[in-house]
């Protein structure tokens, strides 16, 4: 049974309006009972990473990306927060790994479940733009930018497009402080959620 707090967090418009997460993301937390605060960053993850690929797909049309990847990523990076409550309001990583194994058990497939590690692990082998996009979503919607994380999208995005790096780098920056303008009405969202249900 959802608490009335996790379903606040679920369901609260926002102000500016925040996005629902997709329905596999919240029928997980309300099956989970997730902390009401894990709902709302969530949520507002998402809604970022709703915002950075619009404009990501107008800034470089030429790049290829799945779109539904990185927005199913940003709704269930953090997912393994529900066995490490602690992680929500303090550092670490067990929720990571813990959260890949959630979601398999759940049947989500391995390609998406992957998001639940790769949000926090840039440079491994084998990381995708998209991987990097829901890492991108996950720093700049409290209005932090990431340097190396940064460069590893430029770089990408001039090896795809041909451009130099440094207008990949003008037009990326562009976007994510455009982004991270909206930080503080996310972060006051958030605090309204409790960590405890």
């Amino acid at each position: 049974m959802t608490s009335d707090a996790l379903r606040r967090a679920l369901t609260d418009p926002g102000d500016p309006p925040v996005l629902p997460l997709p329905g596999v993301a919240a029928e997980l937390l309300a099956a989970l009972d997730a902390p009401p605060r894990l709902a709302a960053h969530l949520r507002l993850v998402h809604d970022v990473a709703r915002q950075l690929t619009v404009a990501f797909a107008d800034r470089f049309p030429l790049v290829p990306f799945d779109r539904q990847a990185v927005l199913f990523g940003a709704a269930i990076h953090d997912l393994g927060k529900v066995e490490h409550p602690g992680e929500l309001s303090g550092p670490g990583s067990a929720h990571e790994e813990a959260g890949y194994q959630l979601l398999l058990r759940f049947g989500v497939p391995e390609e998406r479940a992957r998001f639940a590690v790769t949000h926090a692990a840039w440079h491994a082998p084998g990381v995708q733009l998209e991987d990097l996009l829901v890492s991108l979503a996950d720093k700049v919607w409290k209005g932090k930018r990431v340097t190396d994380l940064e460069e590893l999208v430029v770089d990408r995005l001039a090896d795809i497009t041909g451009q130099p790096a440094w207008q990949a780098f003008l037009d990326l920056d562009d976007v994510l402080a455009g982004l991270a303008a909206g930080a503080d009405h996310r972060l006051a969202f958030q605090a309204e959620h409790p960590v405890h249900g």
